[in-house]
């Protein structure tokens, strides 16, 4: 059997994130996380909330190692992942009380991060969630010295990516009636942000 993937950032940040989802997710329902990755967030957190349905998704070169860890994690809660590419309008999931992204929005094409949100705003129930954790910039402006390396890392990388500014993230949001509720610091220089669909 091949190893499971493994992200040390995602082992880092999962306790931190999951005292703001603890505060937010209801007890029942379904959340949507785009671009789950080695699955370690979805399996960490449903455990967590075992009366909470966690639907992964990835790009479909990502599927294989994801659902490798979900199939070992044996969680009932914890669906197969399916394909999600954000730039296309047939999302699998239909509609959820919440969605969920960890460290996305910035690997991305800017693009793609303008289709981002009409399409969470498409999944949502009113009044439902979206909660995007990563590291944003204000004003134009880096928080720190080492996330403009890493933005310069991530533009040497792919050009179009890199990471986004938070007000550009709140016209598109408010574009598509989500209305701003929490901007929390986290460790390592990142953030977890919190929308609600107000329409």
């Amino acid at each position: 059997m091949e190893p499971l993937p493994f992200s040390q950032a995602c082992e880092n940040n999962k306790t931190f994130i999951l005292e703001i989802l603890q505060r937010h997710l209801t007890s029942h329902g379904r959340v949507l996380e785009i671009g789950s990755g080695t699955g370690q967030h979805a399996e960490y957190f449903a455990a967590r909330f075992p009366d909470l349905t966690w639907l992964c998704t990835d790009l479909a070169e990502n599927l294989p190692g994801l659902n490798q860890r979900i199939l070992q994690a044996a969680l009932p809660n914890l669906p197969a992942a399916v394909e999600l590419d954000v730039t296309r309008h047939d999302w699998p999931a239909g509609k959820v009380r919440a969605v969920f992204s960890a460290n996305t929005l910035h690997i991305m094409p800017a693009s793609a991060v303008k289709d981002f949100f009409p399409g969470v705003a498409r999944q949502l129930e009113t009044d439902g969630l979206l909660l995007v954790y990563g590291p944003f910039k204000y004003q134009g402006e880096f928080t720190t010295e080492s996330n403009a390396r890493f933005d310069q890392w991530l533009k040497a990388r792919d050009p179009a990516s890199g990471i986004r500014d938070f007000e550009t993230l709140i016209g598109y949001a408010k574009e598509v009636g989500l209305e701003l509720l929490e901007d929390n610091a986290m460790p390592a220089n990142n953030q977890l942000l919190v929308w609600r669909r107000t329409g």
